[in-house]
């Protein structure tokens, strides 16, 4: 494959506006498709086709966390592209998970268990 036609197809993947939403929130922290689910108001099946297209590309890397699986931009390359195309992500905005009423990921769970107890 020529650079160009890898560059393409890097362009291809952030040329559409839910891949491109998807890669900002994972570029900020680790999630599973349910609180991606959540997140973005779309139906699972639509998550995981995104993510799977973003993962065969080698743009996200999975970690196995229990029955979930967390996703996460660990592409140097993209998470440079996204800082120029979206701005850098604030410090502060970093690793933080919001807690979504309709997510039912761990995560979610274990922060209402410890907020509300």
């Amino acid at each position: 494959m020529t650079d160009y036609e890898r560059l393409s197809q890097r362009l291809k993947l952030m040329a559409h506006p839910e891949r491109l939403r998807m890669l900002d929130i994972l570029r900020r922290s680790p999630e599973c498709v349910c609180h991606l689910e959540a997140l973005m108001d779309r139906p699972q099946p639509y998550i995981s086709q995104q993510v799977r297209l973003l993962h065969r590309a080698g743009v996200l890397r999975s970690e196995k966390r229990g029955q979930n699986t967390f996703y996460r931009v660990a592409d140097p390359e993209m998470l440079a592209w996204l800082d120029q195309v979206l701005g850098p992500v604030p410090e502060e905005e970093r690793e933080i998970h919001h807690l979504l009423p309709d997510c039912v990921c761990p995560k979610c769970q274990r922060e209402e268990v410890r907020l509300y107890a």
